[in-house]
């Protein structure tokens, strides 16, 4: 059986007498490589004279093809506001310090499977964006050429 401990935001789960351990943040969520580890497990451990009921199995397969589905849209939806973001001007948080900087999204790069913003020679994370105005080179007197 595995023990579960939560101390200060983190878990730890120690399967058996073996050495495996796991450890995840407390606002880590479960994908889809977990749901099927975990529906592996249950089935290598199941009791031979009890098994699992075939609903209960259609119903585990029809929530992971669900959570697959969801996270595919997640994705979609992600990529199109950041691509809604091209041309507009955004205000950001920077890591190296509290400042806020902002500058006009020029492109849209695919990093690990994340958007991110291209400002100049600048990557930001969609998540970094603290906000976002429409900018128009005639109103504020600047040409952009190309």
């Amino acid at each position: 059986m595995a023990n579960t401990t939560a101390v200060s935001g983190t878990s730890q789960s120690t399967a058996n007498s073996d050495s495996t351990t796991t450890t995840r943040k407390a606002n880590d969520s479960l994908g889809k490589d977990e749901f099927l580890k975990l529906l592996i497990t249950q089935y290598q451990n199941q009791d031979p004279t009890n098994p699992v009921d075939d609903k209960e199995t259609i119903a585990q397969l029809a929530q992971f093809s669900s959570l697959e589905q969801m996270q595919n849209m997640n994705s979609t939806m992600q990529m199109a506001h950041a691509m809604s973001l091209i041309g507009m001007k955004v205000t950001w948080k920077d890591d190296s310090s509290a400042d806020e900087q902002s500058g006009v999204v020029k492109s849209v790069r695919l990093v690990n499977n994340e958007p991110k913003l291209v400002i100049g020679s600048t990557s930001i994370e969609l998540s970094k964006v603290t906000g976002v105005e429409y900018f128009s080179s005639t109103t504020t007197g600047n040409t952009t050429n190309g």
